[in-house]
């Protein structure tokens, strides 16, 4: 079990990782009515303010490369819970930003 709950995990995380470098409005597949984001304190809810939210971010292009990615089962819903850190790399910057979500 544990290896198939990691397996979807890091299956998640490339997919969610290259829609948004390289087609975010796509992620909108990703979202559902009732799914919340919480970005530099600003609370958004529902697909349409998520993506709307993620496409206005102001750098149009990045390439984000993963270091870690740690799942667990989320007992309540039957879902998985995914922990992600890694870098951030904007076109004409010299060093990544460090990330995690």
């Amino acid at each position: 079990m544990e290896e198939q709950i990691d397996s979807v995990g890091k299956a998640f995380v490339d997919h969610y990782y290259h829609l948004f470098d390289n087609d975010r409005p796509a992620m909108s597949s990703l979202y559902q009515p009732t799914s919340m984001l919480t970005f530099e304190g600003q609370k958004l809810q529902g697909v349409e303010d998520i993506i709307t939210k993620l496409t206005q971010l102001p750098i149009d292009q990045c390439r984000h490369v993963i270091s870690t990615v740690d799942s667990q089962p989320a007992s309540v819903t039957g879902g998985i819970v995914v922990f992600v850190s890694g870098s951030l790399q904007l076109p004409g910057e010299n060093h990544p930003l460090q990330f995690s979500q």
